[in-house]
């Protein structure tokens, strides 16, 4: 009986170390750095003016949010970031949506301009809202390659149809790719 408590004990000594670091491994690969953070509690640096309003009252912080009244499809451009000066990362734009009437389908899109090439995109269509939703996070990924350095990060909310639709406690982030 002996023989066998001296066998199992490293296997099992074996077992939690490999739980443990796989564990620790999955944590930093989802660890994500806030780099900005765009409350919407007022129209400060907000660039699409047309439809657009603080809703004082419907909020997912308490403290405001943007409304959009939408007429028709429209792109709502946010905020942009300039320079930020990050590499080897996977950018992250999260936001906290609510919809309500839409006909057509409402996600998030985030826009890197790179200097010599282009603009490029990343959107969140995999999770599109569309009709009456309460509050709902959404986000979108976008993965620089070292050496991928953008110019500016754009961030835009997209309604392609009409109805109304709110968004609040917009943030950028960055985590290991």
């Amino acid at each position: 009986m002996s023989i066998i408590r001296v066998a199992f004990y490293p296997v099992c000594v074996l077992g939690m170390i490999l739980i443990i670091s796989t564990w620790a491994c999955s944590n930093n690969a989802n660890e994500t750095s806030e780099l900005k953070r765009f409350p919407v509690d007022s129209m400060e640096g907000i660039i699409s003016r047309s439809e657009t309003q603080i809703d004082p009252d419907i909020s997912s912080d308490g403290n405001g949010s943007l409304r959009i009244d939408a007429k028709e499809p429209m792109t709502v451009l946010l905020y942009e970031t300039g320079d930020m000066d990050i590499e080897d990362s996977r950018l992250i734009y999260r936001a906290k949506l609510r919809t309500q009437s839409v006909e057509g389908q409402v996600y998030l899109e985030m826009l890197c301009d790179f200097s010599g090439k282009g603009e490029f995109f990343s959107r969140a269509l995999k999770t599109p809202l569309s009709g009456t939703n309460d509050w709902s996070s959404q986000q979108t990924p976008f993965f620089l390659k070292k050496g991928e350095n953008p110019d500016n990060i754009k961030l835009n909310l997209i309604i392609d149809g009409k109805g109304t639709v709110w968004i609040d406690d917009i943030q950028l982030g960055k985590a290991p790719l």
